[in-house]
């Protein structure tokens, strides 16, 4: 059975990061994450075009979190609290004991190591606090730092592709 119960809001740390709560006051930074071409470039969404529209995302997830249906971190450094991106854990399947794992970066800090720091964390609290024994995630082809991350990570491809998007590729992680 899982456990997901996410208030109080589990907040992680890394060595060089804290994955805490999104807040109204990211508002500016969830703009730039979801408004960016370079990112969006390999999503199926629809860009935030207004501050209104991340207003709403946060909005969205703060609901999601409440029911406990998902769980989304901010991620930030922890000597100065710059904005990075975001890790999120959705889309539970208590049946199957598992979840899908999402995640972005705004583009200064990709090829830092930072999501792998991050992802990592999530994964762990993923398996040893929600119980969770299986993680997806959802890769475009051609997007070859998430797959990088993803392999890095210890996640193996799956030959099952999406029917109706073809270009993604299906990658499974399971508790050891």
């Amino acid at each position: 059975m899982l456990v997901k119960a996410f208030t109080p809001f589990p907040l992680l740390r890394t060595e060089r990061l804290t994955l805490r709560q999104l807040m109204q006051t990211d508002v500016n930074a969830i703009f730039a994450l979801r408004s960016d071409s370079e990112i969006n470039k390999y999503l199926e969404r629809q860009p935030s075009r207004t501050l209104e529209d991340a207003e709403n995302f946060i909005n969205m997830i703060t609901v999601k979190i409440t029911k406990n249906e998902s769980v989304y971190w901010a991620i930030v450094l922890n000597d100065n609290e710059t904005f990075l991106g975001t890790v999120c854990l959705f889309n539970f399947s208590e049946k199957q004991e598992k979840c899908e794992i999402g995640y972005e970066l705004l583009g200064n800090f990709q090829g830092k190591g930072f999501m792998n720091e991050a992802a990592d964390k999530v994964i762990n609290y993923a398996f040893q606090t929600i119980k969770i024994q299986t993680i997806e995630a959802y890769s475009h082809k051609n997007n070859q730092r998430s797959v990088n991350l993803l392999i890095k990570l210890g996640f193996k491809e799956l030959p099952e592709y999406d029917k109706t998007n073809p270009d993604f590729i299906t990658y499974s992680l399971t508790k050891k």
